[in-house]
């Protein structure tokens, strides 16, 4: 029969009568391309626990190995895709969303994701990793303590959060929920933070044991 089948068109969300399309060049073949396996390495913490130097500092190591990867920094996607959102609850909510949406994209595209955010809600980041099957998903836990990361404050925003100049900051009046089951986890050693290039090195440890440092 020359009859083609009526194709299955979908509702998800707002949008209506969508149709998924297929291409033969898959995940697969990309990350035979790339001799790598794309993933989502998701780095979360407080405000300056060092998020963003350990996910420049692990692009940086594996960049000089041969190895394709992109950084999604929370703040830096504030400046575009996620600019019209607030840090309101429900808008974090969205935030960590659109960024998961975002990661499993360059996964699929065979890339080592690096997401670094602080990503305080527990159910979000599940949400995130209920987004790439197979293990994909790589959760790092900047365990540091509140009084580190307050000492340090960077950007000056643990003051400006203290004087309630800044109203809903993640541990000062807005709670940080710990994961409980990250498959990294840098802490403090012998009362002293690790070099951005020794916690890059954890997580290379655990990309190469894992296999994902290859096809």
């Amino acid at each position: 029969s020359c009859l083609r089948e009526k194709p299955v068109m979908s509702n998800i969300g707002k949008s209506t009568n969508i149709l998924w399309h297929d291409c033969p060049i898959g995940q697969t073949e990309r990350q035979k391309l790339l001799g790598q396996k794309g993933c989502v390495i998701w780095i979360t913490g407080l405000s300056g626990s060092g998020k963003s130097t350990v996910a420049c500092a692990l692009s940086r190591e594996l960049h000089y190995r041969g190895h394709h990867t992109y950084v999604l920094d929370g703040d830096n996607l504030r400046h575009g895709l996620n600019r019209d959102l607030s840090f309101k609850a429900e808008d974090r909510t969205e935030n960590i969303r659109r960024v998961g949406e975002v990661a499993k994209l360059f996964a699929d595209a065979g890339t080592i994701c690096i997401a670094s955010l602080i990503s305080p809600y527990r159910r979000d980041r599940d949400a995130c990793r209920a987004l790439l099957p197979d293990s994909r998903f790589i959760e790092v836990f900047m365990d540091l303590p509140l009084e580190l990361c307050e000492a340090r404050d960077p950007k000056g925003l643990y003051k400006l959060a203290r004087t309630g100049k800044i109203k809903g900051f993640t541990g000062v009046d807005d709670p940080y929920e710990s994961p409980v089951n990250s498959e990294i986890v840098i802490k403090m050693e012998g009362g002293e933070c690790p070099s951005p290039k020794a916690m890059a090195q954890q997580v290379l440890s655990y990309l190469e044991k894992n296999g994902y440092l290859q096809a």
